[in-house]
């Protein structure tokens, strides 16, 4: 099967899907997509921000329905939980809206809200308008990216396996510098 055909019959459920586990380049790669004119832009962000606010609201309703939990407690020592916690503390609804958009949260972060006297319902639209923006940011990114390469590439095939080739080294130069701190 072409990836044309692949993309035309998976290509907003892959997005749903990858946006939910890995995020960012997921998010971007499908607006280099939409640039192409694979997929429709606003069916990517759709799909985008639904992923990732699905993936976190699972997150938050796992962590405050099993606090009591080993996996809970063991995520809860962890520096990036703690971090967490401590600017959660001092601004909740702020954190809750953009902690999506800080390296190293999007994981801890509805456990740590979780842990917090947010109610559930306040989170959920906290969450989903958050979501709703990083979808925009992240697919329109990706979208104008497209754009700004386009010159360089023959192909469509060889274009978006460079694009996610050159994401995948920068997220994991990125992840790297910031284990190490």
């Amino acid at each position: 099967m072409a990836i044309e055909a692949l993309i035309a019959r998976y290509g907003l459920a892959a997005i749903f899907v990858g946006a939910g586990i890995e995020g960012e380049l997921v998010a971007i790669t499908g607006g280099v997509l939409a640039h192409h004119g694979f997929l429709p832009v606003w069916g990517v962000v759709l799909s985008a921000a639904t992923g990732a606010c699905f993936a976190d609201q699972l997150w938050f309703w796992l962590a405050r329905h099993y606090e009591q939990e080993k996996w809970v407690r063991r995520v809860e020592k962890r520096p990036a939980f703690q971090r967490a916690l401590r600017i959660l503390e001092k601004h909740l609804l702020l954190f809750t809206l953009c902690f999506r958009f800080i390296y190293g949260m999007r994981t801890v972060a509805p456990i740590a809200i979780s842990a917090s006297h947010i109610r559930s319902r306040t989170f959920v639209l906290l969450n989903a308008v958050s979501a709703m923006l990083w979808g925009v940011v992240m697919v329109w990114a990706g979208f104008f990216f497209g754009r700004a390469v386009e010159p360089w590439f023959w192909t469509f095939k060889s274009g978006v396996l460079v694009a996610v080739a050159v994401g995948a080294v920068l997220a994991r130069r990125w992840r790297d510098r910031h284990a190490r701190r």
